[in-house]
């Protein structure tokens, strides 16, 4: 008779999931904190919003370079051991962007703090995907999707704070008493464990590097300057996207005939439908979740005349929808698989967007903010199981490898997601007209988003069934999902 493992969060593992999520916390809020002082900065250095632009930039091209090695590096180096390797360099990049004294070494600085931020991140990942095992990995996915949904709305308003009550360095000093912190407990509480690789077994996949890295950051940095331009139609943005298409597709032919070196990424990865149908799904998640976090703090800005504070206080909701759907659909995930509750929350998230398209200058705020809130209950019961199912169908040793690609696809998501609605927004004068053409634009960023949770809608058949308990050895169980065997 098949016993069901017990998959309760015991004392420990939610010790874990603390400790993992305090260090995870900072690089998020970082990103997204330092955005709002570009004005400050400016003033501060005596230079440009543009120049001032660089340091973020910065950050965020070394974080995308350095996550897949990070996924090669668990193996070769120990979870534990890369762990406190990451947050230490992460603590002296913002001790050193705190102490910048012009806008070459903050540049500088930050570009060690991403270096940090691009070992911790998907560690975060890797940590709780292999602490919590097939069994519980939407709950835990769907605890650590509340920091991951709160981050990007609670980052601009912490940073908005700091600035009017202290100086900008706070805002790269306040990593200090938390990352120390996080230090200590991770020194305690997550367990050691050896390299899972000999050193000879372990050879960096250096041209696979020379490939993905620079394919990696020129993808990024082209969508971030189309976001920043809002046209895609330019040199500065058509060579770094070209350049990243070309690099990367070499990377793909790389991986499939390298046979001496394991890749950095593994491409037949995505044989899999289970896993190309997860990667696919949380990668519009993020194109979805920050389009609307860019799209509506312009829109109380623009059409109600908010100043920044408000209009982010004002975005809050989304995020707030978002952090409370993941938890209780990633448990649900666990029983009922990821299938139903990601087409439901497809759907809400469509009509919620829908809703915003009927919205107009002169409705109150209120229903705004229910539509967001709205948004990112749907999305978050997109992200929590749609992760859960992705950890669930992975083999453990695929598990660092699976984060990158995640994680990463993420990052191209959100880089997109800026991109078009910026676009879309300047094509209809937003920014140069008056109100009511104002909201017209909105509407058509609005639209987009009702058109990112149908292509959701439309890959959900292809995502894992509902688990299903099978007998191992000794009478136990482990968890398979339906689905998965059949296509490798």
């Amino acid at each position: 008779m098949t016993q069901l493992v017990d998959d309760r969060l015991d004392p420990k593992l939610l010790r874990l999931i603390g400790v993992v999520l305090l260090g995870g916390i900072m690089g998020i809020l970082d990103s997204t904190m330092v955005t709002v002082a570009a004005e400050t900065l400016g003033r501060e250095f005596h230079t440009s919003l543009s120049s001032i632009s660089w340091s973020s930039t910065a950050y965020l091209l070394a974080l995308t370079v350095t996550i897949p090695v990070t996924g090669w590096a668990v193996g070769r180096f120990g979870v534990r051991r890369l762990w406190l390797f990451g947050l230490s360099v992460f603590l002296v990049g913002s001790l050193a962007s705190a102490v910048a004294w012009n806008v070459p070494s903050l540049t500088g600085f930050r570009v060690v703090q991403g270096l940090g931020a691009g070992i911790v991140d998907p560690l975060v990942l890797v940590i709780l995907a292999r602490a919590a095992g097939p069994s519980r990995a939407g709950r835990v996915m769907g605890m650590m999707g509340v920091v991951l949904s709160l981050g990007p709305v609670l980052g601009p308003v912490l940073g908005g704070v700091v600035l009017d009550a202290v100086s900008w360095r706070w805002m790269f000093f306040i990593n200090l008493p938390i990352g120390i912190v996080a230090l200590a407990l991770a020194t305690r509480v997550i367990p050691a464990d050896p390299p899972t690789e000999s050193r000879s077994a372990s050879r960096l996949d250096a041209m696979g590097l020379v490939l993905m890295a620079p394919g990696l950051a020129a993808t990024v940095f082209g969508l971030t300057r189309a976001g920043e331009q809002a046209r895609f139609d330019t040199l500065p943005v058509l060579v770094p996207l070209v350049l990243g298409v070309v690099f990367l597709a070499g990377y793909v032919a790389h991986a499939l005939r390298v046979r001496r070196v394991a890749p950095l990424i593994d491409v037949r990865l995505f044989a899999s439908r289970a896993f190309a149908a997860s990667v696919l799904v949380q990668g519009l998640v993020g194109v979805a979740t920050y389009a609307g976090l860019f799209a509506l703090p312009l829109y109380y800005q623009m059409v109600h005349d908010h100043g920044a504070r408000a209009a982010g206080l004002l975005v809050a909701p989304l995020g707030l929808g978002s952090a409370l759907a993941m938890p209780l659909t990633g448990r649900l995930s666990d029983r009922l698989g990821a299938r139903n509750l990601v087409r439901g929350g497809a759907l809400l998230a469509g009509l919620a967007a829908f809703a915003l398209t009927r919205i107009n200058g002169d409705v109150g705020e209120v229903w705004s903010g229910l539509a967001g809130f709205a948004v990112g209950l749907g999305l978050g019961a997109v992200g929590a199981p749609t992760m859960g199912a992705l950890y669930r169908t992975l083999p453990p040793e695929k598990v660092p490898q699976g984060s990158s690609v995640l994680y990463n696809l993420n990052q191209f998501g959100g880089a997109l997601g800026v991109a078009v609605v910026a676009l879309v927004l300047a094509t209809a004068g937003v920014g140069r007209t008056g109100v009511g053409e104002s909201a017209g634009g909105f509407h058509n960023a609005y639209w987009f988003m009702v058109g990112v949770a149908l292509v959701i809608l439309v890959a959900t058949p292809l995502l894992p069934g509902r688990p299903q308990p099978v007998s191992s050895g000794g009478g136990r169980a482990s968890l398979r999902t339906e689905g998965v065997h059949a296509d490798g």
